[in-house]
């Protein structure tokens, strides 16, 4: 049986970065990826933004990891070669009834530190978005995208060369906690060539997504459940991608289910609109019962007038790990925390957006956690 002083569940961007972050520290650092490929789940499957950090509660995880983040993942991807482009983003007003949501997002964002935030007229959105449509909008410089897959691979790339093992295609189906360590019993391979494994970690970081709920019962942890929220996209390819420059948010649902359907200009020049938000069953369930492309077009509309239902085809859709069941308004913080009956356990649970651009934060915070244990 092998042995680890780590071992991380989940190989989508937030468990890749804790491996490069303990990797630098400790040897013997595993991480284990139930899919055949890293970050093939919520990780790769949104609108690749680097968030700035306007949106979340002050002194929440999400508003601490989200302002780190975003300057650290700027830093990384300069470092690692990861493609990215810093373009800053308007959260647009669409009448005047909504501005006084526009300050007070401002408001919230400066209490988490964002900076360089600032209330604008119709005359800078339209030189700046010269399609769109609105009354007002906060400008938010910090904001830009980059490519979700290839941040996902850099941070594996790194933790592999500095020492760690990964390992694809293996499901953890138990977890038996031991006097200072954790036996994880592992499934590796597909179907009839499958074998079951197991090693003993010192320390077990549950970086499941989606799955980190399941992972955490394995443990006897019934604290969380995840309900899948469904993210749809529809895209705009050709000429008529250049309807956006950047990336243009409306204001946030009131629910706060979701940030809007919003506007992203991609890395590879076509234009995204997306995500919608619904509440689905299944952690697999990315394609039943999709939208018609004639909602996307209808919000759509509200900020760019000139956008047609014949200009859109449907995208890829994402999921996302919320912690708030259907029906229940209001945001969800991120769980980061030691396991109180299993020491040894470190769970992050509803690692949802903005859990791209947080990644790099929330590992230093992890590898703090990681300290405490070895």
């Amino acid at each position: 049986m092998d042995q680890a002083n780590i071992l991380i569940i989940g190989g989508g961007v937030i468990g890749c970065a804790v491996a490069r972050a303990v990797s630098s520290r400790w040897q013997d650092v595993f991480l284990v990826e139930r899919f055949p490929k890293l970050g093939m789940a919520t990780s790769s499957r949104n609108s690749g933004v680097n968030h700035s950090g306007i949106y979340y509660p002050k002194n929440s995880l999400k508003a601490r990891h989200c302002v780190a983040g975003n300057r650290l993942t700027y830093e990384f991807c300069k470092k690692h070669g990861v493609s990215f482009r810093h373009t800053g983003k308007l959260v647009v007003a669409a009448n005047s009834d909504e501005e006084p949501e526009l300050a007070a997002l401002k408001k919230r964002g400066e209490e988490n530190g964002v900076e360089g935030l600032q209330l604008v007229g119709p005359s800078v959105i339209r030189a700046r978005e010269p399609h769109i449509a609105g009354v007002a909008a906060l400008d938010v410089p910090s904001a830009g995208i980059v490519s979700a897959e290839e941040l996902v691979h850099a941070n594996a790339r790194v933790a592999v060369n500095q020492g760690a093992n990964v390992v694809t295609h293996a499901q953890v189906v138990s977890l038996e906690p031991r006097k200072d360590t954790i036996r994880v019993g592992l499934r590796i391979g597909d179907g009839d060539g499958a074998q079951d494994e197991s090693i003993e970690a010192r320390c077990v970081v549950n970086a499941a997504g989606l799955f980190a709920d399941e992972v955490a019962a394995l443990l006897g942890n019934n604290s969380w459940r995840i309900y899948p929220v469904r993210g749809e996209y529809c895209e705009i390819r050709g000429p008529r991608a250049s309807l956006i420059n950047a990336l243009v948010y409306p204001l946030p649902h009131s629910s706060l289910l979701s940030l809007g359907v919003h506007f992203t200009k991609t890395l590879w020049g076509t234009l995204l609109l997306g995500p919608t938000a619904t509440y689905v069953e299944g952690k697999d369930n990315y394609e039943r019962d999709r939208l018609p492309i004639a909602v996307f077009a209808k919000s759509a509309k509200t900020l760019l007038p000139e956008v047609k239902e014949s200009d859109l085809q449907l995208g890829y859709s994402g999921l996302r790990p919320k912690l708030v069941p259907p029906g229940t308004p209001g945001m969800s913080d991120f769980v980061i925390i030691r396991d109180a009956a299993v020491p040894q356990a470190i769970h992050l649970v509803g690692m949802e957006s903005p859990g791209l651009t947080a990644a790099p934060s929330i590992a230093e915070h992890v590898a703090q956690l990681v300290a405490e244990i070895l």
